[in-house]
């Protein structure tokens, strides 16, 4: 993925793809990341003129209903368009289909009940149907159930699609605590690029996956605004209330935070060593008293943006089987093969990395399989 992902901008750059500069703020983002002008609706409507004006032929809703594999060697599909069942036979294969991050009963089976409490970031229909179809067809799982991206997202947003708009980039800022008003993990670990993708894990592991992140007012204008406006008070005992939290025990965490903060120089954009002693967790970088009204909170649930069980590929993305021998026509792309590369954690731009890179990797495979049948 590494190697391959140096010359994918490039190649997006010839399909028509636009790039814009990179955002300038908290999240330092420049060194690390690309951004499309536009955003990733303009790649993919980009993407998808590309197809179509090299004569690809593009199905909207077609669902498949069932893949017919025989020792690992893919025949033919079944689509549901427009309510008609079509047979599709074809030479090759590329499941590119996600994983299984909105099927709520799928996630169950791996983390129980606290699934029910868990917010989508994307589409409803990522159910993983395609992922168990070739599973049960004896393609060879990779990957841990209960590891998936997840941010720690507004509690407000809607169950799906609430998009990046809901992601709450002010955790750094403040402090971090549960429903019993306790603090649970080192907010100041590292910079938010590397580390913003361990929340949704971190709440979910939460007495009924909430958690709440507080703030004072110099804290307010340091990161990007969520589509929510945070909950604000100008006394602790207020937003307390508010939060539902018992006052005392909130009241008494904040105090034992602001005693452990070692004054040092602040700085949002680097590792800056404003810590926190005596205190457990601790918090390493960013730490600052929360003493100067208005106070703010956000609550938080976890976003899951995709799992990371998948299928396994070999480096040519050729899906391996249950056997230990790679499909002969099958190959996999992006999040339905992401548990390869993703064991647990995450940094950001490496979704568009998988994707981007193993989706050429099969293209390419394909072609040059086709080439000589």
């Amino acid at each position: 993925m590494i190697a391959e992902s140096k010359d994918f901008l490039p190649w997006l750059s010839s399909q028509g793809v636009r790039f814009q500069s990179a955002l300038k703020g908290t999240l330092d983002l420049s060194r690390t990341n690309s951004f499309f002008l536009g955003g990733g609706r303009a790649m993919l409507n980009t993407l998808y003129l590309t197809a179509e004006k090299m004569g690809i032929d593009i199905f909207y809703d077609a669902e498949v209903t069932k893949l017919v594999i025989r020792d690992g060697f893919f025949e033919s599909l079944e689509v549901n368009h427009s309510g008609k069942i079509h047979k599709v036979i074809a030479k090759a294969m590329i499941a590119a289909s996600g994983g299984f991050e909105s099927n709520i009963g799928w996630l169950r089976e791996a983390w129980g009940k606290a699934a029910d409490n868990f917010l989508i970031r994307g589409t409803p229909y990522n159910k993983g149907t395609v992922l168990k179809m070739l599973i049960d067809n004896g393609a060879n799982v990779i990957g841990d159930p209960t590891q998936c991206h997840a941010v720690a997202i507004d509690g407000r947003a809607p169950r799906f699609d609430g998009g990046i708009i809901t992601r709450l980039d002010c955790i750094i800022f403040g402090i971090v605590i549960n429903r019993n008003a306790e603090r649970f993990y080192d907010e100041g670990e590292d910079t938010w690029p590397k580390r913003y993708a361990i929340w949704g894990r971190l709440v979910a592991q939460q007495p009924d996956q909430i958690a709440y992140v507080v703030f004072d007012s110099p804290c307010l204008n340091k990161f990007m605004p969520s589509l929510y406006p945070p909950f604000s008070t100008n006394t602790l005992e207020e937003l307390a209330e508010i939060l539902e939290l018992d006052s005392e025990k909130f009241i008494s965490t904040i105090s034992a935070f602001n005693k452990s903060v070692q004054e040092g120089d602040y700085d949002p954009t680097l590792l800056d060593n404003c810590h926190t002693k005596g205190i457990d967790p601790p918090k390493s970088n960013w730490a600052k008293k929360i003493e100067t009204p208005p106070y703010y909170a956000y609550p938080l649930r976890p976003g899951i943006t995709f799992t990371y069980m998948s299928v396994e590929v070999n480096q040519n993305a050729k899906i391996v089987m249950t056997n230990g021998q790679p499909s002969e026509n099958m190959y996999a792309a992006g999040e339905i093969m992401a548990g390869n590369i993703l064991g647990s954690g995450y940094a950001a731009g490496i979704g568009m990395a998988i994707g981007g890179t193993f989706g050429k990797i099969a293209g390419q495979q394909a072609a040059i399989m086709l080439n000589k049948v």
